[in-house]
């Protein structure tokens, strides 16, 4: 590297070995040793395979942090490899996970040396995509990850003592780089996984704000999949046809044919977008359950729908018409707004959701939502089927009598035999309110409006359906639990009980944001 540093990298070329090939490229911070049914495949293909163990990992040198040089080291290798006699000068990448972290940060050096990217499940911001959601530490996974995949001891104390997004995580930002990037990309990602919303921004940054080379020459998949994508089951539930997505633009060997090796196979005419459409999963003649393919993401023509929070833990379209007691909601026993007590240690439960090494997935939430400290809110039953598909938001304004507390919002979909089950979920840590760049407590009694993303989804609510939103503020141990006294989480640290407000009177309206599609076709 140009620091001096060496990376063990394998190389595997087909025969004869005089002869120049195109190379796929595969930088893994998880062995790799683990590759070789893939060097048969490219061998086999005709394609030379270039497995690299990133800086500090297995056989390369330097320090064992994740993703911290990623960007250069993966220049510095497609720089190498086209100069190689073995090397017809064309590159291309792939991998899933943190296999495809390192090609976004490799793409966004703006390095020529680059001619397509295969990227599942991957994300370019490492603060917002990775380590803080709403500025909350995601708690299993980097803990999880960062453990078994055994990185250095000060990996986790580095991302922890990071808690706003300061210059340590904007240098690493492959967000802020999109117009570096100069090649087509095949995106794949699933609305339960970790990186959802990640894979979708993605997307979008390189088709629109991409290099020549890069706009308008990508392709989106997303599909009804936590992690493990193109199975049928995700969490609790079973979707039909979810296993393989029509059309073929999830083959890397088309996508490699195509952008490598010049083979006009149609896969770079296909449609940018192919989706799936979750509809009710116990009635087979439900609406949903399809492939949908489209030009654009979002993919379908929709409206804002708002659906308002009402006192009676009733949501509906109708607007509060109500006034708060002497026209203010900070008063004691106003009948407009609802509370609940959130203590750091009795943690309200993970269930399901956006996660990696606890189970993930829709799942039923009957038990988290019988818990004193989550409020529920629930629609009549739909009179036809309602379909929601591109980006969830809710409009809240809270309160709390702590100068620092959590706000975690899910949208649910509840069966007419009384299951609830999460689509998408939000949350934001209230002193990060007003910009994630910097902290600024609360003061205690005071109304705050907050905006809080729950990502993407495509779904139809089937008639007979209702539609839920619940609130708290925790989701352990999926997330770093606050203490609510303003300071960072620590073991064996000061904590104190919230007592949470949401609002809900007309001058304060609390609403969760639904795209309604109001034109869609089926694959």
């Amino acid at each position: 590297m140009r620091d001096g540093i060496r990376l063990a990298t394998d190389l595997y070329l087909p025969e004869p070995r005089t002869n120049r090939y195109p190379v796929i490229l595969a930088r893994t911070p998880y062995n790799k040793n683990g590759l070789l049914g893939l060097a048969g495949d490219c061998i086999k293909r005709g394609y030379a395979l270039a497995v690299q163990d990133v800086r500090g990992r297995y056989e390369s040198e330097g320090e064992n942090l994740p993703f911290y040089t990623d960007r250069n080291d993966g220049a510095d290798t497609t720089a190498w490899i086209v100069q190689q006699p073995w090397s017809n000068g064309r590159v291309g990448t792939y991998g899933g996970s943190a296999g495809a972290i390192t090609q976004m940060q490799l793409a966004s050096s703006g390095t020529p040396h680059l001619d397509c990217l295969h990227l599942t499940v991957g994300a370019p911001s490492q603060y917002h995509d990775l380590a803080y959601s709403g500025g909350v530490l995601r708690k299993s996974l980097v803990e999880d990850w960062i453990r078994i995949t055994k990185f250095q001891s000060n990996a986790l104390p580095n991302w922890v003592a990071h808690p706003t997004y300061d210059t340590f995580w904007k240098e690493r930002d492959a967000a802020l780089r999109y117009r570096q990037v100069n090649a087509p990309a095949v995106h794949v990602g699933g609305y339960w996984d970790i990186f959802a919303q990640g894979t979708i921004d993605a997307f979008q940054g390189y088709q629109i704000h991409g290099g020549r080379r890069a706009r308008g020459q990508q392709k989106l998949i997303m599909g009804p999949w936590t992690h493990g994508v193109f199975q049928d089951k995700a969490g609790e539930l079973k979707f039909a046809n979810a296993k393989r997505p029509p059309g073929g633009v999830h083959d890397s060997w088309r996508w490699f044919d195509r952008w490598l090796k010049g083979i006009t196979n149609g896969i770079d005419r296909l449609p940018a977008v192919t989706y799936y459409v979750i509809g009710d999963t116990a009635d087979p003649s439900a609406p949903g359950n399809v492939w949908r393919t489209a030009d654009s993401w979002p993919p379908v023509v929709t409206v804002e729908e708002r659906w308002y929070l009402h006192p009676d833990r009733s949501l509906s379209s109708a607007k509060p018409t109500s006034t708060p007691i002497g026209g203010k909601s900070e008063t004691e026993g106003d009948p407009m707004r609802l509370s609940f007590n959130y203590d750091p240690q009795n943690p309200t439960p993970t269930v399901g959701g956006i996660q990696l090494t606890i189970p993930a997935g829709p799942m039923d939430q009957a038990a988290r939502e019988a818990r004193s400290d989550v409020l529920v809110f629930t629609s009549e039953s739909l009179v036809t089927p309602t379909e929601f598909t591109g980006r969830v938001r809710a409009k809240l304004w809270v309160m709390s009598d702590a100068p620092d507390t959590d706000f975690f919002v899910t949208l649910c979909d509840v069966y007419p035999d009384g299951k609830s089950y999460n689509l998408c979920e939000g949350r934001l840590r209230m002193r990060f309110r007003e910009s994630f760049e910097r902290e600024k407590r609360m003061r205690p009694g005071k109304a705050y409006p907050v905006d809080i993303d729950l990502w993407s989804t495509s779904v139809i609510f089937n008639r007979g359906h209702r539609l839920r939103v619940q609130i708290s503020s925790c989701s352990f141990p999926g997330f770093d639990p606050n203490p609510n006294t303003g300071d960072g989480f620590r073991e064996n640290s000061r904590t104190q009980v919230a007592r949470n407000t949401v609002l809900m009177d007309r001058n304060h309206p609390s609403y969760i944001s639904l795209p309604k599609a109001i034109s869609g076709k089926a694959h």
